[in-house]
């Protein structure tokens, strides 16, 4: 095992792995995000991880950002549908500085007024920022399709309404309602000793009361097919294919997975970019992407071409779908989809960031971590039979809805 886990008396769980670099990388990962507001509370969950930075009982903003700053190391934070993480880069030496920085802002964090006026105005620029690029606005606008009704279809930055009328007992009433301390994990990788980094997480972290709150997660049913054109101030049409797809808890995930990066995945020679932009010369940018979440998931195609090309980049997208329904993987296809997937993820181990947040979520939803072995395992098992179930059940057409932006006309 390559790493170890000690948890608290209050539920928090401190994840260590040891790691021989002078860099070191630690992250904060509460079980809370944008599905668990209520219906007036739209944006609240990434209001206050901005509002974290803005003051404690004993630190002002200016504090906050040049306690890391000032020794070159990075600050950071985001909100997803699921989780709020807080996460830092830093020298070794800085340990102490860094997990009583993290600790301070997370759990003393005091919300003055005036910083959740200014705070709001800076959101709603956020907002408007992201409604001017249309590859990002897109798929804020699928997911509210796909999950329409339900909190997992509203958009994690909330609207310039709801931001608007944020009170301090708002976000003090979500954090009591959704910081549940058994549903939080501290992590830690660098060169240090596991004795040290246990007393130093215990230091700042013991004091910080249980709480046992539960969640309310509603699950959304799954989507039937539906198609919707949007016209918008753009000069190139984006396009959205895409449906539910299943859950962090179901194996079948990995078959998924592996079917998603043969499709679309990082590498230039993904089936859809070989097709699309490489054959045709249709569109500069098209890719796939498998989200799991803790009850469904997302899966969806993307690609941004001009108008006259829409359409038939649209049909090439559902010939490679059709193939995969049809007609199962050859074992040749089959065992190099599964050596590049695997490849690719060894050398996303030099993110050693990304790994550690990546192990702080696994003990999060599962109590447990994977080692990259047992990964690679449930890789290699997935078979050619398995493949073309999960084909027919993720890309049957009565379940793949699209959302297309279109320029206006002139």
């Amino acid at each position: 095992m390559d790493h170890e886990i000690y948890t608290l008396k209050n539920g928090i769980r401190i994840l260590f792995k040891y790691a021989n670099s002078p860099i070191s990388h630690c992250c904060l990962i509460i079980n809370s995000g944008s599905r668990d507001e209520k219906e007036n509370q739209v944006g609240l969950a990434h209001f206050i991880e901005h509002l974290f930075f803005k003051g404690t009982e004993t630190r002002n903003t200016t504090k906050i950002l040049n306690r890391l700053e000032l020794v070159g190391a990075d600050l950071n934070a985001y909100t997803t549908k699921e989780y709020t993480c807080i996460h830092s880069s830093f020298l070794n030496e800085y340990l102490n500085r860094t997990i009583d920085l993290l600790c301070d802002i997370t759990f003393h964090s005091i919300f003055p007024e005036e910083e959740i006026k200014k705070e709001k105005n800076v959101i709603i620029d956020e907002i408007l920022s992201y409604e001017d690029q249309p590859e990002e606005a897109i798929a804020d606008d699928f997911e509210a399709l796909l999950f329409k009704g339900n909190a997992l279809g509203e958009n994690i930055l909330g609207t310039k309404e709801s931001v608007e009328v944020f009170l301090k007992k708002d976000v003090l009433d979500f954090i009591s309602s959704n910081y549940n301390t058994h549903e939080i994990v501290f992590a830690v990788t660098g060169n240090y000793r596991t004795s040290k980094v246990f007393k130093l997480a215990e230091k700042y972290l013991t004091d910080i009361p249980e709480n046992t709150t539960a969640k309310n997660r509603k699950t959304p049913i799954r989507k039937t097919r539906e198609e919707i054109i949007s016209i918008k101030p753009i000069s190139q049409t984006h396009t959205i294919i895409g449906g539910n797809a299943y859950s962090f808890f179901d194996n079948k995930k990995y078959g998924l997975s592996l079917l998603n990066n043969l499709l679309g995945g990082s590498c230039m020679s993904s089936r859809l970019n070989m097709e699309i932009r490489e054959k045709y010369g249709i569109a500069y940018t098209v890719e796939s992407s498998y989200t799991p979440l803790s009850d469904t998931g997302i899966f969806s195609i993307y690609f941004g071409t001009d108008e006259e090309k829409a359409v038939k980049a649209t049909k090439l997208v559902h010939k490679e779908l059709k193939k995969l329904r049809d007609h199962k993987l050859g074992s040749l296809q089959l065992q190099q989809a599964k050596k590049r997937f695997i490849g690719q993820i060894a050398l996303g181990e030099e993110n050693r960031m990304s790994v550690l947040i990546s192990m702080a979520k696994s003990l999060l939803d599962f109590n447990h971590i994977d080692s990259l072995e047992d990964l690679f395992r449930n890789i290699n098992a997935v078979t050619e039979t398995e493949l073309l179930e999960i084909s027919n059940e993720i890309f049957d057409t009565d379940y793949l809805s699209s959302l297309n932006f279109v320029p206006e006309n002139e």
